[in-house]
């Protein structure tokens, strides 16, 4: 599934299916990919469980970078795979390093891997003529970002914010009040039409998302 916009930019949509895993537990999730491009090149949000699946959405396209909202392993397990298939960037804010390192290994870990570039709040990635504005939303993770597309006029919130409010904070380095406040600051101050593409699920909106919280 993609949404167009003007010149040929659009957001590739699939879903992708396998584990989550933390604190001992494990579950079934499904997790939404999403691909914002154009024909020639395009940034991959997220890299949760299958390389194949990515690159169904990817086709022959140019891939500038692997974009992660947290470090979950349902969220950047194949990251590093990815990146290798790709050539692309893996980019990550630096608070997320400890989830990383659950993933894909420590200091002590003769196999870890590292991503590449660290993401850092108001920093705008550049990909097919549009702007992808990253904001710094802890709460469901130290390290958690949303990325703002003015242009095509959505955001993508990963496991900040969902259909009927924020997400999960029952977990280690979760918290919930942090998570509250970054949806407040971040997330409302955009327009109410914004369009909130999330990490699993389906779409809302900002407006909708404020007035479940009885901000609006």
């Amino acid at each position: 599934m993609s949404a167009a916009a003007p010149g040929g930019l659009r957001v590739d949509h699939a879903v992708s299916s396998g584990t989550f895993s933390l604190d001992g537990e494990t579950h079934q999730v499904d997790n939404n990919l999403w691909v914002v491009g154009d024909d020639a090149e395009c940034v991959v949000v997220d890299a949760p469980h299958s390389v194949d699946d990515v690159m169904a959405l990817v086709g022959e396209r140019k891939v500038r970078a692997i974009v992660l909202t947290h470090a979950h392993d349902d969220h950047c397990r194949i990251a590093p795979a990815l990146r290798e298939r790709t050539g692309a960037p893996v980019l990550l804010h630096p608070d997320d390093k400890p989830l990383w390192e659950l993933t894909h290994g420590g200091p002590d870990d003769l196999d870890a891997t590292l991503w590449d570039v660290d993401l850092a709040d108001g920093q705008r990635l550049e990909v097919a003529g549009t702007t992808l504005q990253v904001l710094h939303t802890p709460g469901h993770a130290p390290g958690a970002v949303c990325l703002y597309a003015e242009d095509l006029g959505c955001v993508f919130t990963g496991d900040t914010l969902f259909q009927g409010g924020p997400g999960a904070t029952g977990r280690s380095f979760s918290d919930r009040p942090t998570i509250e406040a970054s949806i407040r600051a971040r997330l409302f101050a955009l327009p109410d039409d914004t369009v909130v593409h999330t990490g699993h699920g389906d779409d809302t909106t900002i407006g909708a998302e404020r007035a479940a919280l009885g901000e609006g």
